[in-house]
């Protein structure tokens, strides 16, 4: 099986510049190939491939116009990738799983380059530095973090605020079997406590807690210095401040989202980790209806911070490692208005009741507790790994 690694580097001067020149670049030439494939579409009403693309850029464009002569100066498989990645980006609005492909901005820094291994040496791992094509040797922040004696099939660069990071694609062995217990455990995802186990562990929401909740306040005050910066230049006239400065701005707003993202992703892991350690059986979770939660003005930021997606990507992914079934409730199951004990379901519950009290048999409980219980024991779901 392949196995992706991202890990932070330290880059030298002259790499950096390097680097935020091949991200520019590439930034150019996908912004450049959607304007060309929706003029072409327009007049022809054909798609225009990436490898036709190409060619005119190469044969053409770069002939008649001499001042883009500084595409050639960057490596040609990064700028080749990012061609395919708005094919890619192309066909999928075509077919109708994306929506339709928007121009990359600068500030928004989500452009990779991609670089394949073409030599023997390209992408060789030790333990303190790797092998980069074009870039050479490139020293690793955290050492030891991708193994040695993988083999590296690719990899891409990126930059996220002022950080630059390198992801490797490598060969790993097979999935490895441990010894499974017996029983499953049943998954409640919430916006109060972000998981409710079946066997009673509450993980809580970490975006309540008081260093998500300072790093977000200064991350408000960086948005709205920025803001009021953008808003005067706009009008023409002077700063916000005097000596004021948008790129130093922005650069601070980047880093906050990095820090910001970096822990609520570090805290998905540590449950996705503690799912894993207890070797069940079988683990359910409940297809969760997020497009319409995101519906909802009070909790759609709430919502989205959560990261429901990125956990349930993650735990498919460890489980498919170890083993584990993975097993998915429709989100229709009334997980939450059924009683555990007795099987009795109410017509009606709201979001206030936070206990689950049953007129049947008399039975409370915490309602995420017993929505998790239920889940563990649901019977009809389909299975995702």
């Amino acid at each position: 099986m392949n196995k992706a690694f991202k890990t932070e580097v330290k880059l030298s001067s002259g790499q950096l510049q390097k680097l935020k020149q091949t991200i520019g670049v590439c930034r150019y030439v996908y912004n450049l190939y959607l304007s060309q494939s929706q003029s072409h579409y327009k007049t022809t009403g054909k798609f225009l491939s990436g490898y036709d693309f190409s060619k005119w850029l190469n044969n053409v464009h770069i002939k008649q116009n001499q001042q883009d002569m500084w595409i050639k100066d960057v490596s040609s498989k990064a700028v080749k990738q990012a061609i395919m990645n708005g094919e890619k980006a192309y066909k999928g609005f075509f077919k109708g799983t994306a929506k339709y492909p928007r121009f990359k901005k600068k500030r928004k820094q989500d452009v990779k380059a991609y670089f394949p291994k073409n030599n023997k040496t390209d992408w060789t791992v030790e333990r303190h530095r790797v092998k980069i094509p074009t870039f050479g040797w490139v020293r690793l922040k955290e050492f030891g973090y991708v193994p040695c004696d993988a083999v590296v099939k690719s990899g891409t660069l990126s930059i996220k605020g002022d950080r630059a990071y390198v992801s490797v694609l490598c060969e790993a062995p097979s999935a490895y079997a441990i010894s499974l217990k017996d029983g499953g455990i049943g998954i409640d995802l919430g916006i109060k406590s972000f998981a409710v186990f079946s066997d009673g562990r509450e993980f809580k929401g970490i975006n309540k807690s008081s260093r998500v909740k300072k790093l977000d306040n200064r991350l408000k005050r960086e948005q709205r210095a920025l803001s009021r910066k953008y808003e005067s230049k706009k009008r023409g006239g002077e700063p916000a401040t005097k000596g004021s400065n948008i790129t130093k701005n922005l650069l601070r707003v980047q880093r906050l989202q990095q820090r910001l993202a970096s822990i609520r992703k570090e805290y998905i892991l540590s449950v996705v980790n503690a799912v894993v350690k207890t070797k069940p059986q079988y683990v359910v979770v409940e297809d969760l209806n997020v497009k319409g939660m995101m519906k909802n003005r009070h909790l759609s930021k709430s919502v989205a911070q959560q990261g429901f997606y990125t956990f349930k990507l993650w735990l498919s992914n460890l489980c498919r490692k170890h083993g584990i079934e993975l097993r998915q409730v429709s989100k229709f199951f009334p997980s939450s208005k059924t009683c555990s004990l007795c099987g009795e379901v109410k017509q009606k519950m709201s979001l206030s009741e936070r206990t689950y009290s049953c007129e049947s048999c008399s039975f409370e409980l915490d309602r995420d507790l017993n929505a998790a219980i239920n889940l563990r024991y649901a019977k009809q779901y389909i299975v995702l790994t």
